[in-house]
């Protein structure tokens, strides 16, 4: 399973649904570098170094950051949501229908409930 790296503002209920279904999940505060406004840059170093896929729900300032560098393990970008089984899932899905990571940015969206 995935290697991955959670933002401070990544839902600790995913990161759990996560970790049961086989993930290796590090999140922030664990990493001691949660509360501190640790830049997005140094978040993706972070995850880099730790060689682990970055999970995060701040889409546009990690979209930009993905389009100017290079060498990332992965960025999966998720949408606010509150299902939080369901978003686990969606991840889940996404991630294990997916081979190589490096320098991806993969979207993981809520589903339109419109009908």
């Amino acid at each position: 399973m995935a290697r991955l790296y959670s933002n401070e503002n990544f839902p600790l209920k995913v990161v759990k649904r996560l970790r049961e279904l086989g993930h290796d999940v590090l999140t922030s505060q664990e990493a001691k570098q949660a509360n501190q406004s640790v830049p997005d840059e140094d978040v993706l170093a972070f995850a880099t170094k730790q060689n682990r896929i970055l999970l995060t729900i701040n889409r546009r300032h990690f979209i930009a950051l993905h389009k100017k560098t290079r060498g990332h393990p992965g960025i999966v970008i998720c949408t606010q949501d509150l299902d939080y089984s369901g978003q686990a899932e969606r991840v889940h899905q996404t991630l294990i229908n997916q081979n190589d990571f490096a320098n991806l940015l993969l979207r993981v969206n809520r589903p339109n409930k419109s009908k």
